[in-house]
């Protein structure tokens, strides 16, 4: 386990990693965008934040604000209250998401708000698990059962799979574990019988299968491809595979991931929030953290006033605080 010095330093470069990927993905699969700058070698200046920041702050706030009590139901009450009470989601948001909100409107509540609801196995929940990682201070169990409870509003099976095998691999970066044993933390929350389980497995052939990288980087586009570009089963897989291609390097793992196209914004998040968990915020430019610690607020408005820098920091004493 690293120092908590370092561990720290770890939670706030993971959370920022993951709104410069968030914003840098987005623009990445952006055709104006590639006709002007073709490939990302950077975050640009008109990169902000879309429904995966921003619903991670809604997770971090749900569980700062219902530490001592965090359950399905506190998750689900502070959907209604910071998200409902001020007019619902904006735009930008994924379709479960949206759907989650209705069913908390009409009085439902989890596990059935996930269970009864549109495209719950896609990585909306997935995308904001990595609070879980930090106030877990390293503990991949922990992070996956939080992440469970959180993921239950809106998701369901794979959905909230991949959400705990998110959390659990975040943990075991911040704690200093190998890019491989990361990985490895992961997929132990993965049912091998499943559709996550099964494209798991086939990724990971698919690096084995090639030396090249290209041929690796194409094979996960064309063989893990599915008609909805932001399922669990499609987009996870390329996650892990492309964080396990990056070596565990921030700005290799940019390179990759922001330029992949698909679910770009959810894969660069997460790739950048592994590997900055992983490395620590040295080489995350600070220019980059300013721009996107103030969220934009497109899809929560709440979230326009939050600071992911400011809420690392918080997670990291809760957790300590906790005993965790």
């Amino acid at each position: 386990m690293v120092s908590e010095v370092e561990y720290k330093k770890r939670s706030i470069a993971a959370m920022a990693a993951l709104g410069i990927g968030d914003a840098a993905g987005d623009l990445g699969r952006d055709d104006t965008v590639r006709q002007r700058y073709g490939i990302l070698t950077k975050l640009l200046p008109e990169g902000k934040s879309t429904d995966d920041t921003e619903f991670t702050i809604l997770s971090a706030r749900a569980l700062l604000d219902n530490k001592n009590n965090y359950t399905a139901k506190a998750v689900a009450d502070t959907w209604r209250d910071l998200v409902l009470s001020d007019g619902g989601a904006g735009a930008r948001g994924g379709t479960p998401l949206y759907g989650a909100l209705w069913n908390l409107s009409q009085g439902m509540e989890p596990p059935l708000s996930g269970i009864d609801n549109t495209l719950n196995n896609d990585d909306g929940a997935a995308m904001r698990a990595i609070p879980f990682s930090i106030y877990s201070m390293g503990n991949p169990d922990k992070a996956a059962r939080l992440a469970a409870i959180d993921a239950s509003v809106s998701h369901d099976r794979d959905g909230i799979w991949a959400a705990q095998a998110i959390a659990a691999a975040g943990a075991a970066a911040l704690r200093g574990d190998a890019v491989d044993d990361v990985i490895a933390a992961g997929r132990k929350f993965i049912p091998e019988d499943s559709w996550l389980g099964r494209r798991m497995v086939e990724a990971f052939a698919i690096l084995d299968e090639f030396d090249d990288w290209a041929d690796r980087y194409e094979a996960l586009h064309s063989r893990l491809w599915a008609p909805r570009h932001s399922v669990s089963p499609e987009a996870i897989p390329q996650i892990f595979a492309l964080y396990k291609m990056s070596g565990g390097d921030f700005r290799q793992g940019f390179l990759l991931s922001a330029n992949f196209g698909r679910d770009a914004d959810t894969i660069c998040a997460l790739v950048l929030a592994l590997c900055a968990a992983g490395q620590g915020g040295d080489d995350v430019p600070s220019e980059w953290i300013e721009q996107v610690r103030k969220p934009a607020g497109v899809c929560l408005k709440f979230s326009a006033g939050e600071d992911v820098v400011d809420l690392a920091e918080r997670l990291v004493e809760a957790g300590k605080a906790a005993g965790n």
